[in-house]
């Protein structure tokens, strides 16, 4: 949570550097890196300075002795590493701007890899090393990140992505790039943290009526997760080719590629669908112990219910992100936030007074909250249909454009949508 805001902030580095690079300013799409990484090294001593009130919000939950201190452990190696997720973040948003996106993944799969190797060996003590237990977990975390950003930069700074944007030559403050990405990175940083603060008081709300409806609800999230995910691909990939058609000043283009997003994300949710309101006894099976007589009993009915009842949303979950990932893109990033923020606080409040005002139960409660998430993703189709974004402009054109770099591995141009 201390990383979001700048985890977000830093993250728009997508919709700029793309918009540079459909504006064929290329240069400007390393100054983007380059001051998204100023602001993530800045960033590190506010994150370690705010560490003492995360530990006592561990206090104030009152969390047992038995699980606070190994959590503490925890949370402290991870704050002092975190500079390593902010700057990783900036190199996955540079080519996911440029449309190299199996860097991202090489990158993510190496980091997950190393991330479960280390943390087998640490934890239990393999191959020579002690045994640190939790210790040795978020180690790993570290270490795995750090070879993820390894990946990353050994790609950034190669010989043919140094001369393409001019890698060399972008390492300094660039005062105009720099206040650009401030100006409208905030509100998605702002975005994200609030949003999150919001999300896990609304699993604390569910997790505060009993056993079995906190068990019932990480069922579900856990599955919903599954199905949110790849939409957030999506999200990032509608992100970065609306930015770059509209630094090309070709808004047409940018709105078939939204379309062509929103009919992918559609495509997906059919699957999610299918199995949320077919199969999900099976999904929920997945999560038996292998004493299943006791509370879990008592899980199963819920948990498939709400299951059937996410199915109800995940076509407007596919149109919220997809929408959201074109506004973004094109720099309503203002709009966007307060729209976001707006909807998670109010599902907070109605959640509140559905459980402990109106007392009326998990189910009746979840019902609501999908309803909830199906009419809120019309709230950004009306913003989009309106066209506002079409006519913003984040990068303005210059009277000579440098021409478009052939390394984007599959990156098509506008035509070929």
């Amino acid at each position: 949570s201390l990383m979001t805001f700048f985890l977000g902030l830093t993250g728009y580095t997508t919709a700029m550097a793309a918009q540079y690079l459909g504006n064929g300013r290329t240069k400007y799409c390393a100054l983007t890196v380059t001051q998204a990484a100023l602001i993530a090294l800045a960033a590190y001593p506010i994150i370690l300075a705010a560490r003492p009130l995360a530990l006592l919000l561990f206090d104030v939950l009152d969390i047992p002795q038995v699980q606070r201190e190994p959590q503490r452990l925890y949370f402290d190696i991870l704050v002092y590493g975190s500079f390593i997720a902010l700057l990783r973040n900036c190199l996955s948003c540079f080519f996911s701007a440029i449309g190299r996106t199996r860097i991202v993944m090489v990158s993510a799969l190496t980091a997950m890899a190393v991330n479960v190797g280390v943390n087998y060996v640490l934890i239990f003590g393999k191959l020579g090393m002690p045994a640190l237990g939790i210790r040795g977990a978020a180690i790993g975390t570290i270490i795995g990140g750090a070879c993820g950003l390894a990946v990353l930069a050994a790609a950034y700074l190669s010989a043919n992505n140094r001369r393409a944007f001019r890698v060399s030559q972008s390492f300094h403050v660039d005062k105009t790039v720099l206040l650009k990405l401030c100006r409208y990175g905030y509100p998605a940083g702002l975005e994200f943290f609030l949003n999150l603060l919001a999300f896990t008081l609304l699993i604390f709300l569910f997790q505060s009526e009993g056993i079995v409806t906190a068990a019932a609800v990480t069922v579900v999230f856990n599955w919903d997760m599954v199905a949110f995910v790849p939409l957030v691909g999506i999200n990032i990939g509608v992100t970065s080719l609306v930015g770059r058609f509209m630094g090309a000043a070709d808004p047409e283009t940018a709105h078939r590629a939204t379309l062509s997003g929103l009919k992918l994300a559609w495509m997906y949710s059919t699957c999610t669908l299918i199995a949320f309101a077919v199969f999900p006894e099976y999904l929920v099976g997945v999560f038996r112990p292998a004493d299943s007589t006791g509370v879990f009993a008592n899980v199963v009915p819920l948990a498939e219910s709400m299951l059937r009842l996410a199915a109800l949303y995940v076509f407007s979950d596919a149109m919220f992100l997809v929408f959201s990932g074109a506004l973004r893109g094109a720099g309503d990033t203002f709009w966007a936030m307060c729209a976001s923020v707006a909807f998670h606080w109010l599902l907070v409040a109605l959640l509140y007074v559905l459980l402990r005002v109106l007392n009326l139960g998990p189910l009746p409660a979840w019902l609501a909250v999908c309803l909830v998430f199906m009419s809120f993703s019309f709230v950004f189709y009306l913003r989009y249909r309106g066209g506002k974004w079409r006519t913003l402009r984040i990068v303005e054109p210059e009277p000579e454009a440098e021409p478009l770099p052939p390394v984007n591995n599959g990156f098509h141009e506008p035509a070929n949508t």
